[in-house]
């Protein structure tokens, strides 16, 4: 496979000259993203709208740009994600919107309409294929977002307390997935029942299709019948209370093979554009209702239609910076029992893991590790 484009600029501006917004325009033309159709075509831009509580996640401004392009070519722009896993500002449809709105993504602010993927209660979803996949045969997508045309993914790229560094493919695979999506990465287990949260509504019972909750009249509570249950994780959607969980059990390197898969079925077949900015870097997703000082500078926003060479470039440009005073990286690296991986991400969080993640995806053939960087002044 010959090497991957990827488009690069930094963050400079020129006194009373043209803003970041006008730069990430630029580049996005400059990395040819006019060589897709767009005209008439519905286009998911893929991105992160931040958990409350956390303000590292990216600004509107940048999806604002992105919409703006893809208006100009004659596109119909939506801002999406999917709900989450875990109880938090983001599990549901309105809850969700609320966040985003909260958090400055409005229509007015970004251009274009918010849809939440998977729907309501991050039950609507649709059952995608993965070719070559080795541990996911059918992935759970947004169906919001395998309805779209084109599918563009604009990544905040920053540390992950889990996987090292939340990339383009973790936007984009662990992101669109639906709440059972989500499940299916983290987790092959059954899912547990609080006994104290539960209401005994029977809301999840009606969502599953294989007797596997049972009401109990005694005591009025739900519980999983462990023959029955499949692990589907639609029950989680259905219950309001938070009441339904899944233990994040699955080894790192397994899920960090999953989401690649994850990915590959959201980009197979229809035209993708990917678009990472390194800005900051947070040691934490922005999954967490806080963030913490950044642990390396801002360096620059990618662009490219391979998000494998993305996330590769990105790591690269991450590895070249110096970790920030201060930061949590540059703590770890001040203990006296501090052992040098030569990584950032690994020393900032030791239990992290990441390289799985980008030999798998090769792999697959989501893309190639090899690419040549361009500069856009």
């Amino acid at each position: 496979m010959e090497k991957a484009k990827v488009y690069f600029t930094d963050f400079h501006t020129k006194a009373f000259g043209d803003g970041l917004p006008y730069k990430l325009k630029k580049l996005i033309k400059a990395a040819g993203i006019q060589k897709i159709d767009l005209d008439g075509k519905f286009a998911a831009i893929k991105m992160h709208f931040g958990e409350l509580g956390n303000i590292s996640f990216l600004r509107p401004n940048y999806a604002k740009a992105v919409a703006d392009v893809v208006k100009e070519l004659g596109g119909h722009p939506f801002l999406t994600d999917c709900n989450t896993l875990y109880p938090g500002s983001r599990k549901n449809a309105l809850e969700h919107l609320y966040c985003a709105w909260e958090n400055g993504f409005t229509p007015l602010t970004v251009g274009c309409p918010i849809l939440i993927g998977d729907g309501l209660k991050g039950t609507d979803d649709i059952a995608v294929p993965v070719k070559g996949g080795e541990y996911i045969q059918e992935a759970k997508i947004g169906r919001a977002i395998m309805d779209a045309d084109v599918f563009i993914s604009l990544t905040h790229f920053k540390g992950h307390e889990m996987t090292g560094f939340g990339g383009a493919i973790k936007n984009i695979g662990m992101g669109c997935g639906s709440r059972a999506g989500k499940k299916d990465q983290h987790n092959d287990g059954k899912p547990s029942i609080d006994s104290e949260k539960c209401r005994g509504c029977r809301r999840c019972q009606q969502e599953c299709a294989n007797n596997g909750l049972e009401f109990d009249e005694a005591s009025k509570k739900m519980r999983v019948n462990q023959e029955h249950c499949v692990g589907c994780g639609r029950c989680l959607g259905a219950c309001n209370f938070d009441a339904i969980s899944f233990d994040s059990s699955a080894a790192l390197s397994d899920l960090n093979c999953r989401m690649a898969e994850y990915t590959k079925a959201v980009v197979d077949g229809r035209p993708c554009f990917h678009i990472s900015l390194v800005v900051d870097v947070s040691p934490n997703c922005d999954c967490h209702c806080e963030n913490d000082l950044p642990i390396l500078p801002n360096i620059g926003m990618f662009a490219s239609f391979d998000p494998l060479a993305l996330d590769q470039a990105c790591v690269d440009a991450c590895m070249a910076a110096d970790p920030l005073p201060g930061s949590q990286l540059a703590k770890n690296m001040e203990k006296a029992d501090f052992i040098d991986h030569h990584d950032h991400f690994t020393n900032s969080t030791p239990e992290s893991e990441w390289k799985t993640c980008l030999e798998h995806a090769e792999k697959i053939g989501l893309g190639t590790r090899e690419y040549e960087l361009i500069t856009v002044k």
